[in-house]
């Protein structure tokens, strides 16, 4: 097995941290913030910060760009600094990427949906170099397991993926 970690942003945190928590492959996942300007920043002060997803996985199972593939599944990119009834940086549309390789599989994928006429608009996620990525408060961990009942505006939008 052999273990990666993958940092994406879609939206509200919530949301995506419950639908990929039971993809296969992933082994682990936490919500909190990543790509913005104050150290230790919280969920009433992350300037600049998206709320993102850390996705722990064993690429012998599943691959960055599978993960990517379902994330442009859940959440619409055309939409800039928004999902849903969300508005704002925080809820920006961003894969944080960890080497070249991660940013060529990222572009790839951006020109593939793009392509793929799918969603209306142009594809508006952005490409970020990986930073420090800072856990959010523990009643935002697996809130949706928690709160059956919560809040998310994600839900799988296509059944096929991009990459067929």
């Amino acid at each position: 097995m052999s273990i990666k970690k993958a940092y994406i942003a879609g939206g509200c945190f919530w949301g995506m941290e419950e639908l990929f928590r039971v993809r296969p492959g992933i082994l682990d996942t936490e919500v909190g913030y990543i790509g913005g300007k104050n150290e230790h920043p919280t969920y009433r002060n992350h300037p600049g910060h998206a709320e993102g997803i850390l996705l722990e996985y064993d690429d012998a199972i599943t691959s960055f760009k599978a993960i990517l593939d379902y994330f442009f599944r859940i959440h619409n990119p055309t939409t800039l600094n928004q999902q849903g009834n969300d508005m704002g940086s925080s809820y920006r549309s961003a894969i944080f990427y960890q080497d070249e390789e991660e940013k060529a599989i990222a572009t790839e994928m951006i020109a593939l949906v793009e392509d793929s006429n799918r969603w209306e608009g142009k594809v508006v996620t952005t490409l970020e170099p990986y930073t420090t990525f800072w856990p959010a408060e523990p009643e935002h961990q697996d809130y949706l397991v928690r709160n059956p009942n919560g809040y998310t505006c994600h839900f799988e939008r296509f059944e096929t993926s991009f990459l067929e």
